[in-house]
């Protein structure tokens, strides 16, 4: 059976998330698969939209399969990590500039890879399940696949707040942090999606969504938006070690867990972004991290520690979170030069 199961029904192009057992992880050739649908379906008449979705109902996509990013980069193998991140945010730019609507509907979690994927459609759909995150830092990398980009978009200091704390958001959160558009109870999804299918009519969303439970970003804005606007990760954490109030304590447990030199380069990114940025702009930033990850950052003991060995006690290049030089952060977002992030497909 096909990890991803791409078809045409009615008059929609359908992706669905075939690795249920696996949480739909995303596969470097499912993301090529995508690509090449998205590439035939753009100027196809009879596709109107492309509704995504996924099978299993814990998650959406949890991220991006990285066990083979790890035996790749532990064996010295650079290369295989910076094609697949190329690959991948080719896809995510052209996910994001596809002409006709695009609707995905995201269960359960979704998580690094699943966000490029299902958050940068033009009809985002969230449930009672969903869980939505950019948990890269918690692995030595940065918010990517285009999630920068959203989280510069976020409201107040929320960007900062989620891109470093790896902070999950259900249905609410999500949509009031800018990753979702939509909340619409999970049991009328099947007959929804066949409706869209059927007609093409994307409104019919609008008028199934519905005023989503819970939420509490927007009640914690104040505090987020108050410790969060310093310039560097030292200010933020040091804002916060002098406040200590639970919501403090908490993020301080939150941050201490992720990779220094990520957080520090997650915040410099979100300013940067933050304004006019666009999507390309936002993939060709994030790639000058990725392409120096495995060499330069913390990402194979991220990896290591979390997915490989479990032990959650990683050995990061950073002891305190407050204290990341800022060349360390200069270096890791220095541009690429000639070989920089262009968008242009690749022989195989």
């Amino acid at each position: 059976m096909s990890d991803i199961l791409i078809r045409k029904q009615g008059r929609a192009g359908r992706i669905t998330f075939n690795r249920p057992t696996a949480l739909n992880a995303l596969s470097h050739a499912m993301c090529l698969e995508i690509e090449t649908a998205l590439d035939q379906w753009r100027n196809d008449d009879e596709i109107a939209l492309i509704v995504i979705d996924a099978d299993g109902d814990r998650a959406f996509c949890a991220g991006g399969d990285i066990v083979e990013l790890y035996d790749t980069g532990k064996a010295g193998n650079v290369v295989y990590g910076q094609k697949f991140w190329r690959d991948e945010y080719r896809m995510n730019v052209k996910m994001f500039e596809f002409p006709k609507p695009v609707a995905s509907f995201m269960q359960g979690f979704t998580m690094g890879g699943g966000v490029g994927a299902g958050c940068h459609a033009s009809h985002r759909v969230v449930g009672d399940t969903s869980k939505i995150s950019m948990p890269e830092v918690a692995i030595g990398l940065v918010p990517d696949v285009g999630g920068s980009l959203i989280l510069s978009r976020a409201p107040g200091r929320l960007g900062e707040y989620l891109g470093t704390t790896a902070g999950r958001m259900g249905a609410a959160d999500a949509i009031y942090a800018g990753f979702a558009d939509y909340y619409i109870p999970e049991a009328l999804w099947p007959n929804l999606i066949d409706q869209l299918c059927a007609t093409a009519d994307h409104t019919l969303i609008d008028a199934a969504a519905q005023q989503a439970p819970g939420g509490q970003l927007e009640t914690l804005r104040p505090q987020i938006d108050a410790h969060f606007a310093g310039e560097t990760l030292g200010d933020i954490v040091r804002s916060l070690r002098h406040d200590p109030s639970e919501f403090s304590q908490d993020t301080q447990k939150s941050l201490s867990r992720n990779a220094p030199l990520s957080m520090a380069c997650a915040v410099e990114m979100t300013h940067r972004l933050r304004g006019n940025a666009d999507i390309r702009q936002a993939v060709a930033l994030e790639y000058r991290f990725t392409h120096r990850a495995i060499e330069h950052a913390d990402l194979l003991e991220g990896i290591r520690a979390q997915v490989i060995d479990k032990d959650r006690s990683p050995n990061w290049k950073h002891s305190d979170i407050a204290t990341v030089p800022r060349l360390d952060v200069v270096n890791m977002l220095k541009p690429l030069q000639d070989i920089a992030l262009n968008f242009e497909k690749e022989d195989a």
